[in-house]
């Protein structure tokens, strides 16, 4: 069904809101995805603070213009749908990548981040990276094995003494 002039403004209004307030912006194509497993993505990424809606290319891209942001979203394939990132801008980009791995319908075409374009290949790649509390715990670990390595050392000496007067003991 085709929307009425006041419908399409309402839209443009409200994805110019939304770019105004995003710090990321990740453009999917959702072409063959339930219904159901939409709403489910949806879920997911309002718990990390963002929104993932589906856009006209055309109307997304009268918005682009607006902004005087050069990409033409008429080139991408399939169903547009835009991930906004508001709060942290990995975290989401990072449940759509999960997402989209387990679902096969879910393909991540570009984004913005940083308000410069990126590739797909460069979002897959910081989607892919560990997260900020799994490099914090790696780099305690780090920190803590020289120490934890030095307390065995003397620990196994400590040991050795004490199977050498043992074993003498019983002699």
């Amino acid at each position: 069904m085709a929307l009425t002039k006041e419908q399409k403004q309402k839209n443009i209004e409200n994805l110019k809101e939304k770019m105004a307030r995003q710090k990321a912006m990740v453009f999917v194509d959702f072409k063959g995805l339930k219904v159901k497993d939409l709403f489910e993505l949806k879920k997911r990424l309002r718990d990390l603070d963002s929104v993932f809606q589906v856009c006209k290319k055309t109307l997304f891209n009268l918005v682009l213009k607006e902004k005087k942001i050069r990409v033409d979203v008429k080139k991408f394939e399939g169903q547009l749908g835009v991930l906004f990132a508001f709060g942290d801008e990995i975290a989401p980009l990072k449940a759509i990548y999960n997402f989209s791995k387990e679902q096969g319908n879910l393909k991540i075409l570009g984004g913005f981040l940083e308000n410069q374009f990126q590739g797909k290949e460069y979002l897959v790649t910081l989607a892919e990276l560990p997260s900020q509390e799994e490099l914090w715990a790696r780099l305690v670990v780090s920190i803590k094995a020289p120490v934890s390595n030095f307390v065995q050392v003397l620990e196994a000496n400590i040991k050795g003494l004490i199977y050498a007067l043992r074993a003498i003991n019983k002699q």
